[in-house]
């Protein structure tokens, strides 16, 4: 290896030395910057929220989570943040996802032989490490990972009991009172010591291209100036080898003028890559500088979207507090923001010995106008009606509060669906709440115009009076809630005080809801059949199934008891399925016995009638092989008066598999010529009701003959029920109306009864004694002809 090689060779590899050196120090510069700038953060961030101590204290789940986010969000290497209590027990944690699962150091080897108020900082080995991040934590000997635990200061005394929020709030507000602090918990923290690393990398890099560049530059002037260096030496050894070689035949002379100058011209070169490297250093500088400027002004802008997304925070997280106390159909206040204000009203009551009162609100029949109207109507009302209870309790909107003539002040708010809470101040007697109530009703009972159509309301209202009656919010709200409940069984309308003999009645209903939704499971549900008789020939020509409940204790319960249960605690649906499957299976059971029965009729809720109705009939007619016109499904006039496109598009479905559709009650809700020429029905039943009615004068009658004038001319056929009396078949007979159910021939019988009803001739033989007693008994009330 020549001279210069060598020359070359060390200066290369001390340049390569320093800039491993240069390099490794501003990484573990840049590291140690870092690691202890995230220590300060932490420090910082516990030191600037005085709300800390409530986190601990209260140790609410949504502010202990929000708490252990905004720590550990703090840094991209802080794996898992963790809230201990004063003792070290844990009160939450929360971890990136790559670090879940990892065991959490115990608490007395993060603080031993620290006093409380001190910082903990303990170095561990090991731990999980993101899988991108494999091959640096390596290369760095280990994962390692910095616990943190820094302790959480109170200002208030936590071992005291009953502590509130505004024992905190005082002592806050007033530091110069507080004499001693205390620690109330710690915040833990820890640091991915590879993390740290990574994020240290764009600095490593950019000092490692930078001495790249400059151990290029040195090597390329080094190179140039040892060939300088060594040309003299080697024109020597040339001409040394030619004198050795006896080719120099004439003498060399080498002067020192010589030797200056080359030395001089070595300089020279040496000088004039210097200067070339100088000014080279002066644009990098430059361009270092312009690169600089640029950084600064992307950091500039980068501050003001921060800024920027900092104010959307603030206002979503105003927007978000509106949301979690506030209704948002009404603006009222919510279930949670009312059961705050009222907690704190009855402490101050009960400080004060004074009564607070509570209206429950619920608005009577609100669904029957959301079925009728839609869902959008529905929700235009409720808005008017928090308006008019607004304008009834308050007159401004601060605080939904207001003073009236009684002195006394009233909170509304919405619970939810169409109930409303009015809590009443400062009240006397319960006389003053019944007069707040009365006048609330009177507000609710004025005509609504929705859709440009004119409704009327009435509102059921319970009273319930703190401390008479309840002394917390929860019993307080169930007594009100009772009061309301017992308001609507009185027929709606009503405004009822609580009274304790209501809680009796609520437990026989709870024990009855209990043993109702295990009486499909143990088969207590029987059903009874009542018999379609043609009263001129006596044929049976269908049978209504009927359901009942055979309880083990009171045994059979009345439908109208239990059904409506069903209804609100959605066992309709499998009570309902019950009954179709088990009349199909009856009907074919009798048919297969040799009786004769041309249809069976089964009731059918308005909440069964959804999209899965037509499959489940399908699936009945299948699994009991009964032929579809042999079935026939009475509706309600609740579900045809709806005239959805659904509702329409699933009763041609029945009708398409061959089913019959009888209109049930026809005339007792809400009556409309629309929907039976819109349907395809089979069928009118003409309700007990109107029966009951004709003994009540010749209007009735003549309402009768209209509904039975208006069956025929659309082709329907006509069933009357609740005929009891030879008068009011007489009547019917006599609009040539024949097909008869009712007590006058059978009341609700078992299959097996209904076995021996259907004998040949059995009701004809009863249609005979029927005439004759008739033909001997001039008494009867006699009803007006056709």
């Amino acid at each position: 290896m020549s001279i210069a090689a060598k020359i070359n060779a060390l200066i290369a590899l001390l340049a390569v030395l320093a800039g491993l050196s240069l390099t490794l120090f501003v990484g573990q510069r840049d590291y140690s910057y870092q690691r202890d700038a995230l220590i300060l953060s932490v420090s910082s961030l516990v030191g600037s929220q005085p709300h800390l101590q409530l986190t601990a204290y209260y140790r609410e789940p949504a502010d202990v989570q929000r708490t252990l986010d905004e720590f550990l969000n703090l840094s991209l290497a802080v794996k898992r943040t963790v809230l201990y209590d004063g003792q070290g027990e844990v009160i939450g944690e929360q971890s990136l996802p790559w670090a879940s699962g990892s065991t959490l150091p115990r608490f007395i080897d993060l603080r031993k032989d620290l006093s409380p108020m001190a910082r903990g900082k303990v170095t561990l080995a090991g731990g999980p490490v993101p899988a991108d991040l494999e091959l640096l934590s390596k290369l760095t000997l280990g994962e390692k990972t910095t616990s943190l635990t820094l302790p959480i200061i109170s200002v208030v005394d936590p071992t005291k009991k009953n502590l509130g929020r505004e024992d905190f709030a005082a002592a806050l507000a007033y530091p110069e009172l507080v004499s001693s602090v205390y620690v109330i918990g710690y915040i833990g923290v820890e640091v991915s010591n590879t993390v740290l690393w990574s994020l240290t990398l764009p600095t490593v890099a950019l000092s490692a291209g930078i001495g790249l560049a400059v151990l290029f530059v040195f090597w390329l002037l080094t190179r140039i100036i040892t060939r300088r260096i060594t040309a003299p030496l080697g024109m020597l050894a040339r001409v040394a080898d030619d004198i050795a070689a006896g080719k120099q035949s004439e003498p060399l002379s080498i002067r020192g003028s010589g030797e200056i100058r080359d030395i001089s011209e070595v300089l020279n070169g040496i000088i004039t890559g210097l200067h070339t490297y100088t000014r080279q250093m002066d644009a990098d500088r430059k361009m270092l500088s312009m690169k600089v400027d640029e950084r600064t002004e992307q950091l500039s802008r980068r501050k003001e979207e921060l800024d920027s997304a900092e104010q959307k925070v603030t206002e979503t997280r105003s927007k978000l507090r509106h949301a979690a106390y506030f209704d948002n159909l009404t603006s009222l206040p919510n279930r949670k923001l009312f059961t705050e204000q009222l907690t704190l009203l009855l402490r101050l009551a009960q400080r004060g010995s004074q009564n607070v009162g509570l209206l429950h609100v619920n608005i009577d029949n609100f669904k029957r106008i959301n079925d009728s109207l839609g869902s959008a109507a529905g929700d235009q009302l409720l808005r008017e009606v928090s308006e008019r209870l607004a304008a009834g309790v308050r007159d401004s909107d601060v605080l939904h509060r207001r003073s009236d003539d009684d002195h006394s002040v009233m909170d509304l708010s919405r619970l939810g669906g169409d109930e409303f809470t009015v809590v009443l101040n400062h009240i006397e007697s319960i006389d003053m709440a019944k007069r707040v109530a009365g006048r609330l009703a009177s507000a609710i009972a004025e005509p609504f115009v929705i859709d440009r159509q004119e409704i009327i309301v009435t509102s059921s209202i319970g009273i319930a009076i703190a401390p008479d009656h309840a002394s917390d919010v929860e019993t307080l709200l169930r007594a009100a809630d009772t009061a309301m409940v017992n308001a609507k069984k009185r027929g709606r309308s009503r405004v009822v005080v609580y009274d304790d003999s209501m809680e009796s009645a609520n437990r026989e209903r709870l024990q009855l809801e209990n043993d109702l939704r295990r009486a499909v499971e143990l088969d207590q549900l029987l059903l009874h059949y009542q018999p379609q008789v043609n009263a001129r020939s006596g044929e049976v020509s269908g049978a209504e199934s009927l359901v009942r409940w055979n309880h083990p204790d009171q045994g059979l319960i009345p439908p109208f008891k239990w059904i409506p249960i069903a209804e609100e605690l959605g066992l309709i649906e499998d009570v309902g399925e019950w009954v179709l499957r088990r009349a199909c299976a009856d009907l074919v059971e009798l048919r297969a016995s040799g009786h004769s029965i041309p249809k069976v009729s089964v009731n059918v809720s308005a909440l069964q009638f959804h999209d899965e109705f037509v499959d489940t009939v399908r699936s009945a007619l299948a699994d009991s092989g009964l032929p579809p016109d042999s079935l026939e499904i009475e509706l309600t006039e609740g579900i045809m008066v709806s005239n959805q496109e659904s509702v329409v598009s699933m009763v041609q479905s029945l009708k398409n598999l061959g089913i019959r559709l009888s209109i049930d009650d026809f005339g007792t809700g809400y009556s409309s010529l629309s929907y039976l020429t819109r349907f395809p029905l089979d069928e009118l039943k003409i309700d007990r009701s109107f029966v009951l009615g004709l003994a009540k004068g010749k209007q009735n009658a003549e309402l009768v003959r209209a509904i039975i004038a208006m069956a025929k001319s659309l082709g329907l056929e006509i069933v009357v029920e609740g005929v009891e009396r030879m008068e009011e078949l007489e009547f019917f007979l006599a609009q040539d109306v024949e097909v008869i159910q009712g007590f006058l021939f059978s009341q609700p019988v078992t299959v097996t009864q209904l076995r021996g009803l259907l004998s040949p001739h059995h009701f004809r033989r009863q249609l005979e004694r029927l005439n004759g007693s008739a033909s001997k008994d001039d008494d009867g009330i006699q009803l007006e002809e056709a």
